[in-house]
């Protein structure tokens, strides 16, 4: 592994919260200690989580193989120096400005620090530019029922996006041909020109860097290997997706490049209200309506529920309106728990009164003994 520019910019150690003698196995615990407390299924909407687990995994990709910690170890030992002449702007073993790498004696940096290293130079493909590109991210949105986002799914997303050329599978050429070695650069996507003591790399004009030529493009992509269609992507939605909700679909998105990985797919829900029921986290919610007499005396009220069925809530005497109750798992589900039903109470005061309930009313309030008011008297 190349010394990389980052390792002169980042301190592993410290983003792994461990001492620098620390040994393997430390490493190794306070790694995944920290992976599963900031994985993005676990953070599905908090971007610097995911910002967090990349830098996580970026040091544990160092530390955590001994020749690399090794190499680590020794390239910030060395300081600046390695980081290219007092970080003059060169970058070893990659692009400098203007995409040229820069050479000492048919080597580049990143060729003199393997040697310091022992790893000798790193063959005719330094500096190509014949590089792996990873795909490009996708965006998609989709609008959920109440009920779907709080069980789950499975469904398809219908988009039209970037997609790997479906009559040349990728290659760019036409079927029944293949692309050939560019003969300017031998297939390393850069030339060199040499300066004396110094040379210079940059991408080769021949084959626009991509290192191969291709004498019959495909009449499809012309030659790119990607088109652009309309293509179908199965998706599963686990139970619990809330409104707004971003999810990451990986190795859904645009296709790779030069053998490089795709990019991902991030779906974006909308779920659409429900008649009956809210959503408070975990818990829904729904508002029971009950009569004066049911709260004054305590009743057993039907409650509706998402499965369907109803479950029986029992109303103490004197309930007032608005307090809450909770029904233990009648909730969203998830990985986790299952959150609550959490059914608020609202006595109903009737518009139009019969001359019985009327005449029960007057009655009623003959014989009260009290007022709600009292003691709010200026």
């Amino acid at each position: 592994m190349a010394p990389q520019r980052e390792w002169f910019d980042k301190d592993y150690y410290k983003v792994l919260g461990v001492s620098e003698d620390a040994p393997a196995k430390d490493i190794t615990k306070a790694y995944r200690k920290l992976a599963r407390t900031y994985h993005p299924d676990a953070n599905p909407d908090d971007p610097k989580a995911e910002d967090r687990f990349k830098e996580i995994s970026a040091a544990y990709d160092v530390l955590g193989e001994d020749a690399r910690r090794k190499e680590y170890d020794e390239v910030r030992r060395m300081g600046p120096v390695a980081g290219g002449f007092g970080g003059g702007g060169f970058n070893p073993g990659g692009g400098g400005p203007g995409g040229f790498t820069f050479n000492v004696g048919g080597a580049d940096m990143g060729d003199l620090l393997g040697n310091l290293f022992g790893r000798g130079a790193r063959g005719p493909t330094a500096g190509a530019g014949v590089s792996p590109q990873r795909g490009n991210d996708l965006e998609a949105e989709l609008t959920l029922e109440f009920e779907d986002a709080v069980r789950g799914l499975s469904t398809t997303l219908y988009l039209t996006s970037d997609a790997v050329c479906s009559t040349c599978a990728g290659s760019g050429a036409r079927p029944g041909t293949h692309p050939r070695t560019c003969p300017v650069c031998s297939g390393r996507g850069v030339v060199d020109d040499n300066q004396g003591l110094f040379s210079f790399s940059s991408p080769c004009t021949n084959c626009q860097g991509r290192g191969v030529v291709i004498d019959d493009p495909c009449p499809t992509c012309r030659g790119t290997g990607i088109e652009r269609r309309p293509r179908e992507v199965k998706v599963r939605l686990p139970a619990g997706v809330a409104d707004g909700q971003r999810i990451r679909l990986k190795g859904r998105g645009g296709p790779g490049r030069n053998g490089g990985p795709p990019g991902d797919l991030f779906v974006t829900c909308h779920v659409k209200p429900h008649q009956l029921f809210g959503r408070d986290g975990a818990n829904l919610t729904v508002r029971v309506p009950v009569t004066f007499a049911e709260a004054a005396l305590g009743a057993n009220v039907q409650v509706p529920t998402l499965e369907g069925a109803p479950v029986t809530l029992k109303l103490k005497a004197g309930t007032q309106s608005g307090s809450k109750h909770r029904v233990k798992g009648r909730g969203v589900p998830s990985r986790r728990k299952t959150g609550d039903l959490i059914a608020t109470v609202d006595v109903v005061v009737p518009t139009k009164l019969s001359d019985a309930e009327r005449e029960a009313i007057e009655q009623l309030a003959a014989a009260a003994t009290g007022s709600p008011r009292a003691g709010m008297e200026p």
